[in-house]
């Protein structure tokens, strides 16, 4: 069946989307409020862009109060985020965080997630987190009222030790972090730990094996 976006309301563009587009890394982003108050909040719509430069992208979408989200405000203000990638142990706090608290309420707080400092940023960092990246905003784009893609700069990421297999290459035990990802209706998601592996194939490795 064939959806034209262009009839659709944006509900329904939305559902579609975020139903099939799956599984998406879940970003718990902290930024700073005005007053220094630590907002957190998650994101499915967020991924890794490039790695030279290091470079991520988070989309903040409208507040139902038909405003910009905190974290989305805040990042504007303030030109820094911090990502902390979401593990299976963290998957109930990090669905805590999205309660419809009123502006200024620290989240993490209420989720009982402490933090750690960052080192080159000033909004902290989930300390439980396996993976966090301290970022710093390069640019914004919006396509829409209320709403803001972020782009941002990897300055610093925090391994867990127990992750790491050889610093001095930047190997990671990925399996070990055991993240999850988003997945439909906005309340599903999944584990990571049922994998594949299928080795690329090369024009020399086919002219080889006579298969060209």
């Amino acid at each position: 069946m064939n959806f034209d976006f262009a009839r659709l309301a944006p509900m329904e563009r939305y559902e579609l989307l975020l139903s099939t587009v799956v599984p998406r890394p879940i970003a718990l982003i902290t930024t700073l409020n005005g007053d220094g108050t630590v907002n957190t909040a998650p994101y499915s719509l967020f991924n890794v862009l490039s790695h030279d430069p290091p470079i991520v992208a988070v989309s903040v979408l409208p507040h139902p109060d038909r405003r910009l989200k905190d974290t989305g405000q805040n990042i504007l203000a303030t030109g820094e985020f911090v990502v902390s990638l979401v593990s299976e142990t963290l998957a109930e706090a990090m669905n805590l965080t999205c309660i419809d608290a009123p502006p200024g309420t620290e989240e993490h707080k209420l989720a009982q997630l402490d933090t750690a400092k960052s080192s080159a940023v000033q909004p902290p960092r989930i300390a439980k987190s396996p993976i966090a990246l301290e970022c710093r905003m390069l640019t914004s784009l919006a396509f829409g009222s209320n709403q803001a893609i972020v782009i941002g700069q990897v300055l610093q990421v925090h391994v867990a030790d127990d992750c790491v297999i050889d610093a001095t290459k930047c190997l990671v035990d990925t399996p070990r972090l055991k993240l999850i990802g988003g997945m439909h209706a906005a309340k599903w998601y999944s584990r990571t730990s049922d994998l594949f592996e299928m080795i690329r194939p090369t024009w020399a490795s086919w002219q080889k094996e006579g298969r060209i």
